[in-house]
C-alpha cells in the first residue's frame, strides 16, 4: 500500500490534536488515535485495488460505524429511561406532597388520596395509576389500612369510610308499587270483558230505566270486578314484598375479614374501602380490590366476562373484580371500593261457548221469559236497545262462567303457599334459593349426606396423638419429644394453614380462626409451645399446594394416604429409620384403631429439600415432592355426631325417605359415625355392598352401580365425582334425590340433583350458588324440617286443587242445566264473581297457608311418577260435586212448591228461589274448606283452631255472604231470606261434613284415575296407526 502523498493538506484541527505532547515527558509518545473521519478521507483518497484484502489488517470501519450507532441508540434509550424514572419521582413528590395537603378539594377528607383517581383504579384497572401511587402498599397506607391487621374496627372509622367511599352495595332496581299490580290485574282479558260488558249494560240500563234504578245490574258488576282487582293486586303486592325481602337474605352474603389484627365474621354490606379479606377456595370476591398476596390464586371470571377460563392472579396482574369465586389456591384482598289448571280451564271455556250459543238461541227465538212470565224477545215487536240489552246480558252469563271455570287461584296458591313455606323455613333455619324446590323437596325419596358438619357438630379437637411408635397421653405431652421434632412439627402446622392465630394484646387466650380442622390442629399447636406469629416470620414460603380433595393432601399437612408416600419415619428422639412394613403396618393398625373410634385421622410428613434444586423462575408450576415424605407422626381428631340427628335418621326412615352417608373420611371412621348416627345397624356394618369406597364405586360398569345404588347407605372415602355418579345412578333408578354439600367440588352433585342442599356456615359460595335451599345451622336436622315443609307445600297445592275443582264442577254442571233447560241462570255475574272471589284468594289463603303436621312425616313420599291429583282427591271431589249438584238443581227447579211460594208473585218467587240457591251454594264452599283440609283424614278439625288465618278467612267470607243477602240486594240480585231459610241453606252446606266422613270408607283403586284415560287415548291412537298403516 503507497504512503499518502505530501502534497495532501490535514484539518488544522485535527492536526494540531495530533501533534500536542506533553511537555512534562519527552519520550512520552502520544497514540495517534486517529478519527474515523480522518481515515475514511485517507482510503478514498487513494485508489486501492482489492480494498477487502489491502485494508483486513487495519481498521474495519463499517463494523466500528454500526457499533458507534448501537452505542448511540443505547444512550439514547438510557436517557429516555432516566427520563420517565426522573419524570415519575417528580410526579410521585408532587403527589405525596397534594397528598400531605389539606386544601386540595379533590382529596378525601382524612384520607390522603384522590378518590377520582381511587375511582379510575376501579373502573379501568389501570396498573399505572397503582405503580403511582406506591403499589398496593402505597394504597393501603394512603387508605390508612395495614396489609396485615387490616383497619381500626372502631365504629367511627367505619362509618366514616363509609360516608366518604361508599357502601358496598350497588343501586337496586326500583320496587313496583301496587298501582302497578293493579294494573297488571286490570289486563286479565275476561275482566276486560266482562267491564266492557258491564259498561254496555249500565249505558243502557240508565237510558231506558232512568239513571236511579238503571245503573245497578252495570254498576254491581264494575263493583264485583273492582273489587277482584283490588284482592289480586294486594295479594301479589304483599307477595312481591316477601320474595324481594327473601332475595335480599340470599344476597347477604357472610365474609372473612381482618380489623385490628382479629379475623372477624361481617356481611358483605357492611365492607369498606381499606379492607382486608382472606379469599381461599370456593370464596365470592365480595367487592372490587386489589391482590395482596397469594399462593396458586385463580380466579374464575365468568360471571364478568363471561369467558370460563380461569385466571391466575399475582403481584402482575393484582386486579380482583368483585362477584367473581376462587376456582384455587388462596390469598387476601384490598378492598378499594366497593296442567291441571289448563285442561279444567278449556273445558270451561268450552261449556261457557256452549251455553252462550244455547241461550242465545233460546232469546231469539221467543223460548226465554221474563220474570214475569211474558216472552223475553218477540220478533218484530221487541225493541232493538231491548234486544241488544237481552243479548248483552246473556253475554255476561257466559263470560262469568268462563271466569269461575278458568282456575285462576291455581297459580295464587301455589305462590301463596311456597311464600308462606318460605318465611315459615327461615325460622327453621333454611334459605330456599328456588321456589320449584319447596314441592320437589316434599317428593324426596333419598338424601345422600356429608358426615362432617352435617351429621356432625364440626367442632374437632385433637384427642390422639402417634409420633412414630408413642402415644402421647396427654396429647400436648412435649417431654417425650426432641427439639428437632417439635420445632419440625410446628413449622409444618405454622406454615401450612390458610388459618390463623390472633393473640390480644392484653394478654388474654388466643383466638383461632380458619376451617374446623385447621382450628383443631392449631389450637394443638398452640398447646405445644408454638408461637404461630413468630414461626411464620422466621421462613419465607416459596409454594403452596392448596388442600386438593381429590389427592386428600395440601402443602405439608396431609391425610393418611400420605402413609403410603412414606419412605422412612421419624422417631421421637430425632433419629430417621426406614420404613419397613413391619412399621407400615403397626401405623395402619393405629391408624384404623383411630378410624374405628370414629376419629379423622391426619398424618404430618415432610421431605428435604435443596435450595439449589428449587427453580429460580416458574414457582407456580413446581409441583412439591409427594414421595420420598419421612413420616413425622399422626393425629386423631373428634368430630361428634350432632345432637338429636339420630331421631331425625329415624323419622325419615319412619317416612320412606332413605339417609346416605357419602363422606371423604377413612371407611372405618365413616362406619362408626354411621353406627352413631343409625344410619347402620350393627348387621350391616360387614356388608360390602352397604358399605363401600368411592374408589370401588368408581371403577364399577354404569350398569352395576345402578344395582347396587339402591343397597349403599355409607361411601367412604369417595370424592366428588364419586358423589356425582351416586346421583347420577339413583336419579337413572326413578329416585328423587337431595343431596348436601359444602365444598366448591360437591358443585357437580349439587348441580345434578333435584335438589341440592349448601351449608351456611361451612359452605362455600360456589356452593350456595348451585344449591337450592341454603341449611343455614348446618344440622341434618334442618334438612329433615325442609322434607317435612316439602311436604306440607305439595300437601297444601293438593288440598286447594281439591276445594277448586269441586266448586269448579258444581258452579259449571248447575248453570249449565239450568241455562240449557230453562234458559236461565240461578247464580248471576255479580254472584259468580263473589264465588270468583272466595274459590280463587279467600280459599287460597285460607288453604295455602296450612301448617305441616307430623302425619305428614308417617307418609311414604310422592316419588317422580305420581299424579298431582290423586284417586283419594277424585273421590271427595265426585262425592261433594255430585251431591251439591243434585240438592241445588232440585231446589232451582222445584224450589217455589218446596217453599211454597205461590202466593208470591211470580218476579219475587224466583228471587227468593235463586238468592236460596246461591246461599246454600256459597255455604256449600265453606263447609266444603274444612273437608279440603284434610283430603285422607276423617277428622277434618284436627288442629284448625290452631290456624287462625283459615278461621278469620272462614269468618270474614260468612259475615260477607251475610251483608250480600241482607244488605245489598240491589247489587246481586238478592232478597232477605228468612231465617228458616237461612238455617236451611247452612244445613245444606253442614251435610258436606258427614257427608265426607262417610265418604273416606269407600276405597279406591291403586292405579291412578288418568291412567284409565291414557290407556283409551292410546288405546285409539294405536287403533287409527294400524288402520293408516294398513291403508298404507
Amino acid at each position: 500500500m503507497a504512503s499518502p502523498p505530501p502534497e495532501i493538506a490535514v484539518p488544522v484541527g485535527e492536526e494540531e490534536e495530533d501533534m500536542q505532547v506533553d511537555e512534562g515527558d519527552a519520550f512520552d509518545i502520544p497514540s495517534k488515535n486517529a478519527s474515523h473521519d480522518r481515515l475514511r478521507r485517507w482510503r478514498q483518497a487513494a485508489l486501492v485495488l482489492n480494498a477487502s484484502r489491502r485494508f483486513r489488517y487495519t481498521l474495519d470501519l463499517e463494523r466500528e460505524g454500526e457499533k458507534e450507532n448501537l452505542r448511540r441508540m443505547i444512550r439514547a434509550h438510557a436517557q429516555v429511561i432516566r427520563a420517565v424514572f426522573l419524570f415519575k419521582k417528580a410526579g410521585q413528590k408532587e403527589l405525596g406532597e397534594s397528598y400531605n395537603g389539606t386544601e386540595v378539594e379533590s382529596l378525601s377528607q382524612g384520607f390522603p388520596i384522590d378518590r377520582k383517581k381511587l375511582v379510575m383504579l376501579n373502573r379501568d384497572h389501570d396498573a399505572i395509576i397503582l405503580q403511582e401511587v406506591g403499589g398496593v402498599s402505597g394504597l393501603s397506607d394512603l387508605l390508612k389500612s395495614n396489609l396485615h391487621r387490616g383497619i381500626n374496627s372502631n365504629e367511627e372509622d367505619l362509618l366514616k369510610r363509609t360516608e366518604l367511599f361508599g357502601a358496598n352495595t350497588y343501586p337496586h332496581k326500583k320496587r313496583k308499587s301496587i298501582w302497578s299490580f293493579v294494573f297488571e290485574a286490570c289486563r286479565d282479558l275476561t275482566l276486560v270483558i266482562l267491564m266492557v260488558a258491564a259498561a254496555i249494560s249500565l249505558s243502557l240500563g240508565m237510558a231506558t230505566e232512568g239513571v236511579k234504578d238503571g245503573w245497578y245490574d252495570g254498576g254491581s258488576i264494575f263493583f264485583a270486578v273492582f273489587l277482584v282487582i283490588f284482592v289480586t293486586a294486594t295479594s301479589d303486592y304483599r307477595q312481591s314484598l316477601q320474595f324481594q325481602h327473601l332475595n335480599e337474605e340470599k344476597q347477604n352474603i357472610q365474609v372473612e375479614v381482618i380489623r385490628g389484627g382479629k379475623r372477624i365474621g361481617a356481611s358483605i354490606f357492611d365492607l369498606v374501602v381499606g379492607d382486608v379479606v382472606p379469599l381461599k377456595i370456593g370464596d365470592q370476591i365480595p367487592a372490587d380490590g386489589v391482590l395482596i398476596s397469594g399462593h396458586s390464586l385463580a380466579i374464575d371470571e365468568s360471571s364478568m366476562t363471561g369467558e370460563s377460563k380461569t385466571v391466575h392472579k399475582d403481584q402482575k396482574a393484582p386486579m380482583l373484580m368483585s362477584g367473581c369465586k376462587v376456582a384455587d389456591g388462596y390469598g387476601s384482598l384490598l378492598v378499594r371500593l366497593n296442567g291441571v289448571a289448563t285442561l279444567i280451564g278449556v273445558v270451561g271455556l268450552s261449556v261457557a261457548g256452549v251455553v252462550l250459543v244455547v241461550l242465545w238461541l233460546r232469546y231469539f227465538t221467543g223460548h226465554s221469559n221474563n220474570p214475569d212470565g211474558t216472552t223475553e224477545f218477540v220478533a218484530g215487536t221487541t225493541g232493538a236497545k231491548q234486544g241488544f240489552m237481552g243479548a248483552i246480558r246473556i253475554f255476561t252469563i257466559a263470560v262469568t262462567i268462563v271466569v269461575v271455570a278458568v282456575p285462576e287461584g291455581l297459580p295464587l296458591a301455589v305462590t301463596l303457599t311456597l311464600a308462606y313455606s318460605m318465611r315459615k323455613m327461615m325460622r327453621d333455619k333454611a334459605l330456599v334459593r328456588r321456589l320449584s324446590s319447596c314441592e320437589t323437596m316434599g317428593s324426596a325419596t333419598t338424601i345422600c349426606s356429608d358426615k362432617t358438619g352435617t351429621l356432625t357438630l364440626n367442632k374437632m379437637t385433637v384427642v390422639e396423638v402417634y409420633l412414630s411408635e408413642t402415644k402421647l397421653n396427654p396429647c400436648d405431652n412435649t417431654g417425650l419429644m426432641s427439639s428437632s421434632v417439635a420445632s419440625l412439627l410446628i413449622e409444618g402446622i405454622a406454615q401450612n394453614t390458610a388459618g390463623a392465630v390472633f393473640s390480644p394484646e392484653d394478654g388474654g387466650a388466643a383466638e383461632v380462626t380458619g376451617s374446623p380442622t385447621e382450628k383443631a390442629i392449631l389450637s394443638w399447636g398452640l398447646k405445644i409451645g408454638m408461637d404461630f406469629n413468630d414461626v411464620r416470620s422466621r421462613s419465607s414460603v416459596l409454594r403452596v399446594l392448596p388442600f386438593n380433595s381429590v389427592k386428600k393432601c395440601g402443602g405439608v399437612a396431609v391425610q393418611v394416604l400420605v402413609l403410603a408416600s412414606c419412605k422412612s419415619w421419624l422417631s421421637i428422639d430425632g433419629s430417621a429409620h426406614p420404613m419397613s412394613s413391619d412399621k407400615y403396618n403397626e401405623l395402619k393398625r393405629s391408624i384404623d384403631d383411630m378410624a374405628m373410634s370414629s376419629l379423622r385421622c391426619i398424618a404430618f410428613a415432610y421431605c428435604p429439600w435443596e435450595l439449589r434444586m428449587v427453580p429460580k423462575e416458574d414457582l407456580d408450576k413446581w409441583q412439591l415432592p409427594e414421595d420420598n415424605l419421612t413420616l413425622l407422626g399422626m393425629v386423631g381428631i373428634k368430630d361428634p355426631c350432632r345432637p338429636g340427628v339420630r331421631d331425625a335418621v329415624q323419622l325419615c326412615s319412619a317416612a320412606g325417605v332413605k339417609v346416605w352417608m357419602v363422606t371423604g373420611d377413612n371407611v372405618e371412621t365413616a362406619k362408626a359415625i354411621a353406627l352413631e348416627c343409625g344410619i347402620l345397624n350393627a348387621n350391616d356394618v360387614e356388608s360390602e355392598t352397604i358399605v363401600i369406597e368411592g374408589k370401588v364405586f368408581r371403577e364399577m360398569p354404569e350398569s352395576a352401580r345402578e344395582d347396587v345404588a339402591d343397597k349403599i347407605k355409607v361411601m367412604g372415602r369417595s370424592s366428588p365425582n364419586d358423589k356425582l355418579l351416586l346421583v347420577q345412578a339413583l336419579k337413572r333408578k326413578g329416585h328423587v334425590v337431595a343431596v348436601t354439600g359444602d365444598g366448591t367440588n360437591d358443585t357437580p352433585a349439587l348441580h345434578e340433583a333435584d335438589i341440592g342442599l349448601s351449608m351456611g356456615i361451612s359452605g362455600t359460595e360456589v356452593a350456595k350458588e348451585s344449591s337450592d335451599i341454603i341449611i343455614l345451622d348446618d344440622d341434618f336436622t334442618s334438612v329433615v324440617k325442609v322434607v317435612r315443609w316439602g311436604r306440607s307445600v305439595y300437601a297444601n297445592i293438593q288440598k286447594f286443587i281439591q276445594f277448586q275443582l269441586t266448586l269448579n264442577v258444581a258452579a259449571l254442571v248447575i248453570n249449565v242445566v239450568a241455562a240449557v233447560s230453562s234458559g236461565d241462570v240461578p247464580l248471576n255475574a255479580v254472584e259468580l264473581l263473589w264465588v270468583n272471589l272466595i274459590m280463587d284468594t279467600l280459599g287460597a289463603l285460607a288453604l295455602a297457608t296450612e301448617p305441616p303436621t307430623d302425619s305428614l312425616m308417617k307418609r311414604h313420599p310422592v316419588g317422580r311418577r305420581e299424579p298431582l291429583v290423586t284417586n283419594i282427591m277424585w273421590r271427595n271431589l265426585f262425592i261433594q260435586a255430585i251431591y251439591q249438584i243434585l240438592v241445588l238443581l232440585v231446589f232451582n227447579f222445584h224450589g217455589k212448591r218446596i217453599f211454597h211460594l205461590h202466593n208470591e208473585s211470580l218476579e219475587h218467587a224466583d228471587k227468593i228461589k235463586n238468592t236460596f240457591v246461591f246461599n246454600a251454594f256459597v255455604f256449600c264452599q265453606i263447609f266444603n274448606e274444612f273437608n279440603a283440609r284434610e283430603p285422607e283424614e276423617k277428622n277434618v278439625f284436627r288442629g284448625v283452631m290452631g290456624n287462625h288465618l283459615f278461621m278469620g278467612i272462614v269468618g270474614i267470607t260468612t259475615v260477607l255472604q251475610t251483608l250480600i243477602v241482607e244488605f245489598l240486594g240491589k247489587f246481586f240480585g238478592t232478597v232477605r231470606l228468612g231465617w228458616k231459610l237461612w238455617l236451611f241453606s247452612v244445613a245444606i252446606g253442614a251435610v258436606s261434613w258427614p257427608l265426607a266422613y262417610l265418604g273416606k270408607s269407600i276405597p279406591v283403586l291403586a292405579r291412578p284415575f288418568q291412567d284409565y284415560f291414557k290407556h283409551c287415548f292410546s288405546g285409539r291412537r294405536k287403533r287409527q296407526d294400524e288402520e293408516q298403516g294398513g291403508k298404507s
